[in-house]
Parts: structure tokens; C-alpha cells; sequence
């Protein structure tokens, strides 16, 4: 049999159920029959005993001599019609030199009869023996006394094998564990049955998800809770997985497009100046345009190189102590020399009150670059404006950067800081690879903090890099 064969939930559960149920029941059977064979045993030893005492007293005439008289079998008879009990004892009476005096009718009397001596002598725990045949009987003595004298013996034997036909018990312990092994197994079989079928589902679900099919229906009103959280954790897996499914679609178009357009431009402007399709000034400013497409696309490029590195935990970090408040004042600075855009307005917190902390500058500065020109972009018209603050806590700096754009519209804010994830708005205005934000939040984590999109309407929208102390 191979070992590594698959086989269902259902089916590798309710086998195994059905041995341990069939194993348990077995060993409850099993004791529960010792128990039943030994009460039943002492039940019938001291009816015996009971019995024998009777008639040890009553087989007495008045001058204490032995006397056999009908009442003998009537006393078995009431006892037996008394107590409902279904069988009865085989008797056998001595006189004082064990010579049987009476000897009940049955299958094994002369045997008895010939073994008196033995069983007379024999001590008063013994209370089985077995016959020449190898059948067992259960037997009680008792001693017939007149006048402080023994005068004879009362002995009581009845089949031990009998115990074992005639006793209810018995039948009410195999109905009982017929019952409980049937019972079981249903039990089983519906609680499996109900287990494996949501497992099966997600299986199935998976599968489709493998063939590139991401439109899986599952039921989601399981009543069990570990259930009911697999099948939500993989529903939004495979939303999740579809997701990114189009943004590498759309992310292919891309790139394809993003690199392509700058490097059909270069050629087309060196083509025209080398074929001298333009000259002079007008050459000059292709090869100016030429410059500025060039360095957009190295860019492009160096972004990709560092995303790539970022991505598989290459990030080198040079930590030193720096007054936040002036270095946010030189980055904000050094961005604004650069902007070409005179009319947008940019503000910065003032405070006199130093915060210091070990981080690495570079770092800040790239991510603070990053918020800084996204928040250009969104508040490109005129009268955009620019909030930079700072604020801080027992545990961590915040710097926030607001702007007063459009805002980021609610469908599109849980997806701002995956990678190469651009919103419609912005795909169509900028152009990009979308790596900037999940770039910047990297380095944040990094530098052991975070970055999070605190706010965003149609007033503005704030991003705020956390850094702890």
C-alpha cells in the first residue's frame, strides 16, 4: 500500500472515528462483562448461601435428626418465584459421615455424590468447582447443627456456564454498545461531513485561482468561527490576488509605456539633428530636450534599482544625531531651489525648541523629496499650498505633510502604498512607475518607524512619516 496516498477529510476522519469507536467499545465491553460476570456471580453464591441457611434449619425434625420432606424443593421454588430469577440450584444433602442423604436430579449428581468428602473438607472461600468434563459449577456448603453438633451438610451447585445465557445484563450491555457504536458513527459521520465540505470548497476555490480565475463564490454564513475566518481570509486573499493581478497587468503597460516614450523621443530628436533635419539653435534645444528625457528615464531606472534593493532588504542605514526641526527646514529649502514652479507656496513649522534624534538623514530627505513632489502634483493650480509641521510624543516625531489638492479618492487610499499602484487621476497626468510611496514607507520602517495617510478630502490630503525616539 503506498503510504503517500491522498485521501479525502471525510473519509481519513470517519475511518479513523470508527476504529477508536470500535476499539473503546470493545475494552468497555470487555470490562463491563468482567463486571457483570463478577456481581452476578456473588448475586447467585449469596442467594445460595441464603438458601442453604433455610434449609439447614428447617430439614431438622424435633429430635434433631435429618428428615427429607417435600417443603425441600417448595423453598427453591418460592426463592425462585420471589426473587424472578431464572434458573435453579441443583441440591445435595449429607448426613454427619457425608453419605448424600438427598441428591437432587441433574446431569452431574453421582459426580457429586462421589466428590462429597472433597467438598466438605474444602475451605469456605472455595466456592467453584470444576467436574471431570471441564464444566464449572458455582456451589455453597452449609453445616446442619442440632444441639451445637454437626449432623450433615446442605450443599448448592448451579452451572456457571448458564450465567452467561441467562443473565439480562448481558443483553442490555450489547444493545447498549451496538447503540453507542451506531450513534457514534453517525455523530461522526454529520460533524465531519459538515467540516470537510467548507475545507473542500476552499480547495476547489484554490484551484480555480491557480487556472488565473479569480471570481470564486464561497459560503460565508459558517456558524464556526475558524471556519468562518478561513473562508473570509481567503476570499480576501483572492481579492488581493486579483488586484495585483492588474496591477502587474497594468504595470507592464506601464513601464512599456513609461520607458518606451522617453526613449522614442531621444531617437526621434537625435535622428532629426544628426540627419540635419534642424540646426543651430533649434538643434541646441533638441539636444537641451534630449538632456532632460535622459535624465527621466536614468530616473526611472535608478528607481527600479532601488525599489529592487529595498525590496529584498538590502537598505543601508547611517544613523546620526540630528535636530529634526533643522533638518526639515534644509530639505524643505533645498526642494523649493529646485521647483520650477514659483507660484506654489510651501510653509514650514518654526520652533525654537530642539528635538533630537539618531536617524539618518539621507534617508529623511528621500522620503520627505517623495511627499514633497507628490504634494506639488496634487496642488499644481494656482494658489497651491504646502503645510509642513512637526509634532511630537513621549514615543515618536511626527512630520506631516498637507497639501490642499483634490484628495485621494476613498476607493483608491487602501491601495496608495502598494507598489507600482497608480491612481486614475494620477496615471493619466504624471507620468511614473508608482513606486514612490511604498519606496518611502520602506525606508521609514527601516529607520524603525512608519509611514501612514493620515487624512485626505476634497480639501487635501496629509501624509505623516512616524519616527521613534
Amino acid at each position: 500500500m503506498n503510504k503517500n496516498k491522498q485521501t479525502t477529510l471525510f473519509r481519513y476522519w470517519t475511518t479513523r472515528y470508527l476504529i477508536i469507536l470500535c476499539v473503546g467499545l470493545m475494552v468497555v465491553g470487555i470490562a463491563s462483562s468482567v463486571w457483570i460476570t463478577y456481581n452476578e456471580t456473588q448475586k447467585r453464591l449469596d442467594f445460595m448461601r441464603l438458601t442453604a441457611a433455610e434449609i439447614s434449619e428447617r430439614i431438622l425434625d424435633t429430635e434433631g435428626k435429618i428428615k427429607i420432606t417435600p417443603f425441600l424443593f417448595r423453598i427453591l421454588d418460592n426463592r425462585q418465584e420471589t426473587l424472578r430469577l431464572n434458573y435453579k440450584p441443583f441440591m445435595l444433602i449429607l448426613d454427619e459421615q457425608n453419605r448424600p442423604v438427598f441428591n437432587g436430579p441433574g446431569p452431574f449428581s453421582s459426580e457429586l455424590s462421589k466428590r462429597a468428602v472433597e467438598l466438605t473438607e474444602a475451605g469456605e472461600e472455595v466456592t467453584e468447582v470444576t467436574l471431570s468434563r471441564g464444566e464449572k459449577l458455582l456451589f455453597v456448603k452449609r453445616s446442619i447443627t442440632a444441639q451445637e453438633k454437626n449432623v450433615g451438610w446442605v450443599l448448592l451447585f448451579t452451572p456457571k456456564k448458564e450465567m452467561m445465557r441467562s443473565t439480562t445484563e448481558f443483553q442490555l450491555l450489547f444493545i447498549m454498545l451496538i447503540s453507542l457504536g451506531l450513534l457514534g458513527w453517525l455523530v461522526i459521520y454529520l460533524l465531519t461531513k459538515k467540516l470537510s465540505q467548507p475545507i473542500k470548497d476552499v480547495a476547489d476555490a484554490a484551484k480555480q485561482i491557480v487556472t488565473g480565475d479569480y471570481d470564486i463564490h464561497l459560503d460565508k454564513n459558517s456558524r464556526e468561527k475558524e471556519i468562518y475566518e478561513l473562508i473570509h481570509s481567503f476570499k480576501e486573499m483572492a481579492d488581493r490576488l486579483r488586484q495585483l493581478e492588474l496591477m502587474r497587468t497594468e504595470l507592464l503597460a506601464g513601464v512599456t509605456h513609461e520607458l518606451k516614450t522617453p526613449v522614442t523621443s531621444i531617437s526621434g530628436l537625435v535622428q532629426a539633428v544628426k540627419d540635419d533635419i534642424v540646426s543651430g539653435v533649434e538643434a541646441k534645444e533638441f539636444l537641451e530636450i534630449c538632456s532632460k528625457e535622459t535624465a527621466r528615464l536614468q530616473k526611472m531606472v535608478e528607481d527600479l534599482l532601488d525599489f529592487n534593493s529595498f525590496a529584498v532588504g538590502d537598505i543601508r542605514i547611517r544613523r546620526e544625531s540630528q535636530n529634526v526641526h533643522e533638518l526639515v527646514q534644509e530639505i524643505t529649502h533645498q526642494w523649493r531651489i529646485v521647483q520650477e514652479e514659483d507660484t506654489l507656496e510651501l510653509t514650514v513649522d518654526k520652533s525654537e525648541k530642539p528635538i533630537i534624534v539618531s536617524t539618518d538623514p539621507l534617508r529623511i530627505q528621500q522620503v520627505l523629496y517623495n511627499l514633497l513632489n507628490n504634494a506639488a502634483q496634487a496642488s499644481s493650480a494656482a494658489g497651491g499650498r504646502i503645510d509642513v509641521s512637526l509634532s511630537e510624543t513621549e514615543q515618536e516625531i511626527r512630520i506631516a505633510v498637507k497639501d490642499n489638492g483634490m484628495g485621494i479618492p476613498a476607493a483608491e487610499q487602501p491601495f496608495v502604498f502598494d507598489r507600482f499602484y497608480r491612481g486614475e487621476e494620477k496615471k493619466h497626468t504624471v507620468r511614473g512607475l508608482g513606486l514612490g510611496l511604498s519606496f518611502s514607507r520602506m525606508i521609514a520602517q527601516a529607520l524603525g518607524g512608519n509611514l501612514v495617510l493620515t487624512h485626505s478630502s476634497e480639501a487635501g490630503t496629509t501624509f505623516t512619516l512616524i519616527l521613534r525616539k
